[in-house]
């Protein structure tokens, strides 16, 4: 294969398809296919098939146009090899990026926290459930779960990004296998409601579809880890990287919508809307409401495994980012002063951190979801939907990709999330 030399790095032609492009698609997709899709079936279906339809039309051109936006806006920085909160340090000055480093962190950081919680909880009830043995000491098993996922981190980005791309297939195949195994007990019940009223929550459409957007924004979300993976094509590809990333992103949305939609349509299919209302006051994910309900033994022992995969694919692309967000906040910090720091330093101090902060909190085990719905879902929405757009308007090297109507429907959607959140707290 034959590379060029740019500015010290080797670039690779962006001309066809590389087996890396093939091991960043899968990684994309693992990041976004985690543990958010295991309730999307709830919220998704409790108000009826109409908004199902809706969500299943809108789903790939809001994750495809918001992600895309986001990456074209790590790829605008000048040098290469900057990440996300570089590029916006050089765009709006170093306050803002010391204020979108900040929130950045705080959109991916207490969801990092939520998935060492339910990782300790998924397995320890594995554990007491299904091997009927006693629950070991949480404090000891929250540390050797944490620890075997700091342990793949320790490898670097490129280790993630395969292990991610690796746990892809287990979970996928299950999640399609099961949504397979439902067909035979579909039913019409849904079909019975087609107005645009739910019977279930008694919402009308918008408001159903109101309360569901910040639901899909979280399940398809996979912000943390755009950065990594348009600094990596622009080490790879150089110039060239934006229509690349582009194209491994469709690929990856594709099978997404796809699977996902697949599995919410088969999962809310088997069940009415009444029945998905009363998983949602249960607070358990559709696998657990699924294995109770048919009393099958085999998805009683399949549905933990499946959550851990997912769990354990979440917290790995949602690391990168948080590690990411915590390094910039020490690297703006010390350049203050006047100071700087070594990578293998700052990455070794960012790891203990993460290792320490996601065991305290796994052991002590708060309910923690609450919280983060309502915090981290507009922080999500603001730097996913609203950022990309408002660069898009002001920073030079982004005016190419103003009027164009994708924008317009990404800025819609990103404030219907944040507004539907703050709704939802009344």
């Amino acid at each position: 294969m034959s590379t060029i030399q740019e500015s010290g790095a080797i670039v690779a032609p962006a001309s066809g398809w590389h087996k890396s492009d093939t091991v960043w698609m899968l990684g994309l997709y693992g990041t976004a296919i985690g543990a958010g899709v295991l309730f999307l079936p709830i919220n998704a279906g409790i108000g009826g098939l109409i908004p199902l339809i809706i969500m299943a039309i809108i789903a790939f051109p809001m994750t495809y146009y918001s992600h895309r936006a986001l990456c074209r806006f790590v790829l605008s920085g000048k040098k290469g090899g900057e990440d996300i909160t570089e590029v916006v340090e050089e765009h709006f000055g170093v306050g803002a990026g010391k204020l979108i480093t900040l929130l950045y962190f705080f959109a991916i950081y207490p969801i990092l926290l939520v998935y060492s919680v339910a990782i300790t909880n998924t397995v320890d009830s594995f554990i007491t459930h299904q091997l009927h043995l006693p629950s070991p000491p949480r404090a000891i098993l929250s540390l050797v779960l944490i620890l075997g996922l700091m342990f793949i981190v320790r490898f670097g980005e490129a280790m993630i990004v395969k292990a991610m791309s690796i746990l892809v297939y287990p979970f996928v195949m299950v999640l399609m296998l099961l949504a397979f195994y439902l067909v035979p007990h579909w039913n019409l019940a849904i079909f019975d409601n087609m107005s645009f009223t739910s019977s279930a929550t008694g919402n009308g459409l918008l408001s159903t579809l109101w309360l569901a957007i910040p639901v899909m924004v979280f399940s398809f979300n996979h912000s943390p880890i755009i950065s990594s993976f348009a600094v990596a094509k622009r080490k790879e590809y150089g110039d060239d990287a934006e229509p690349k990333c582009s194209r491994i992103l469709s690929y990856s949305h594709i099978m997404m919508v796809l699977t996902v939609m697949f599995f919410v349509f088969s999962c809310v299919l088997s069940l009415s809307p009444t029945e998905l209302m009363e998983a949602k006051t249960q607070n358990i994910s559709i696998l657990s409401y699924l294995a109770n309900h048919f009393n099958n033994p085999v998805m009683a022992y399949l549905a933990p495994v499946i959550a851990t995969i997912a769990i354990s694919k979440s917290f790995l692309g949602h690391y990168l980012g948080a590690g990411e967000g915590f390094n910039g906040m020490i690297i703006k910090s010390l350049r203050s002063r006047g100071k700087t720091i070594g990578h293998a330093k700052l990455n070794r101090i960012t790891a203990l951190f993460m290792l320490v902060t996601t065991w305290i909190v796994a052991t002590l085990n708060p309910s923690i979801l609450g919280m983060i719905e309502t915090l981290g879902g507009p922080v999500i929405a603001c730097l996913l939907f609203l950022m990309p757009m408002y660069a898009i308007q002001k920073v030079p090297a982004m005016k190419q990709y103003s009027g164009q109507i994708s924008n317009v429907f990404v800025t819609v959607m990103g404030l219907i999330a944040i507004t539907a959140i703050v709704y939802s707290l009344h």
